[in-house]
């Protein structure tokens, strides 16, 4: 049985109708008319649910938040321009000048210079850890640290963290946990977990064949009796929790990032990442079994290849045990010098080089000379950017198909 397989039934159910169009509703209106003053003074003070202006919500973007709400488990879930910009909305919702942000993981290179580059021009300061310096982590918090911040699987140095155990941390200290799990949709469940906030890019493998750039955020509810969001580390929300009870998060990001920096999805883009979620458990199901394959048939035929399936990978048993739906479409292979890799991208008749990952193609890409070439060394280090990585992201082809064609491209 295909291990996402209420996922099947779910998602095509909750974008298609049973009486007029099948097929979503695509709005790509930028406003929307209100009729009368009454209703429109109601639909600013949040009393009629109906759509205010594009840049603050889509009826088609308001389908796909629902599904990707029930997805994850949370009480609602905003959509956005792009991964990046549900980053950051997520993040300067909640945070202001003086505030600390915890970040853990090997970091995709967008994420890692927003936060060490963007975020400290605001007054910002991020900290830096492994996935496995948890008693690092647990030293580095203190009373402006707003976000703990980690990729469910490390893109691309594919570390894989223990999120149960440093949700445990952030809940000990009242600390958000804010999770980005755009490799690991339906595989990983970062709100049953333990975390707050779950990010992802849509653009990625949700979608899955590049034609729609997104994002989303997808948030807990507030909790009825105690909560963290209630004490005084966010006593600068409590006016949306008092307004918005449960759903007070969402209030935050609408109105603190949504509103005023417009990192607004369109209903187009919503409309064909929709598309993408029907067929998302189907996708997912191959793609995390090929992975495996072909990087078990690689690290025979002599590749150096990174994978956590793998039983030399310092996480093997972490994979084993906490992430048996697999960890998401993208494997690493190491060809010693940048002359080398390009040389094996340049031979291979199947990949796609691109920056992109979790398409319905295999992609590939040199690290070094691309997302991450203005690191200094020591950045590339921590994130595990050598001279020769390739980022891999498996796509839907036939595994026998791919293993032949990284043999032949690499020319051993």
């Amino acid at each position: 049985m295909n291990r996402f397989e209420k996922f099947t039934t779910q998602f095509v159910q909750q974008t298609g109708k049973k009486e007029g169009p099948v097929s979503p509703v695509m709005v790509n209106s930028a406003s929307f008319g209100y009729g009368n003053s009454e209703t429109g003074e109601g639909i600013f003070d949040g009393s009629i649910k109906k759509p205010l202006y594009a840049r603050v919500g889509n009826p088609t973007s308001a389908q796909l938040e629902q599904i990707l709400a029930s997805m994850d488990g949370g009480i609602g879930a905003i959509a956005a321009s792009s991964g990046m910009g549900a980053i950051a909305m997520a993040t300067l919702s909640l945070l202001k000048s003086g505030d600390e942000i915890i970040s853990i993981g090997g970091l995709f290179g967008g994420t890692y210079s927003y936060f060490s580059e963007t975020l400290t021009r605001f007054g910002i300061t991020p900290h830096f850890f492994d996935v496995d310096e948890l008693e690092a982590i647990e030293e580095a918090i203190n009373t402006a640290t707003k976000i703990i911040f980690l990729e469910s699987v490390g893109n691309p140095n594919m570390r894989l963290p223990d999120i149960t155990k440093i949700a445990e941390i952030a809940n000990r200290y009242g600390v958000a946990l804010m999770v980005d799990n755009t490799i690991t949709p339906l595989s990983v469940a970062p709100i049953a977990l333990g975390a707050d906030i779950v990010v992802y890019s849509t653009t990625k493998i949700i979608t899955g064949n590049a034609s729609a750039l997104g994002g989303a955020v997808i948030y807990r509810a507030i909790s009825e009796g105690e909560d963290k969001f209630k004490g005084d580390r966010y006593r600068d929300i409590h006016p949306f929790i008092q307004k918005m009870g449960s759903m007070g998060l969402i209030g935050v990001a609408k109105k603190r990032a949504l509103r005023d920096l417009g990192m607004s999805a369109n209903g187009f883009g919503s409309y064909l990442t929709m598309l993408g979620l029907e067929t998302l458990p189907l996708r997912m199901d191959r793609i995390v079994t090929t992975v495996e394959t072909v990087a078990n048939a690689l690290q025979e035929r002599g590749f150096k290849v990174n994978h956590p399936c793998l039983a030399h990978h310092p996480h093997h048993e972490r994979y084993l045990n906490q992430f048996a739906n697999g960890c998401g479409t993208i494997l690493t292979i190491d060809m010693g010098s940048k002359e080398r890799a390009f040389e094996f991208l340049n031979r291979s008749k199947l990949i796609t080089i691109t920056a992109n990952i979790g398409d319905s193609r295999t992609l590939g890409l040199h690290m070094a000379s691309t997302i991450y070439r203005d690191f200094d060394e020591s950045v590339r280090e921590f994130l595990g950017i050598t001279a020769g990585l390739i980022r891999i992201s498996i796509g839907l082809e036939n595994p026998q198909a791919i293993i032949d064609d990284f043999v032949h491209a690499a020319n051993f």
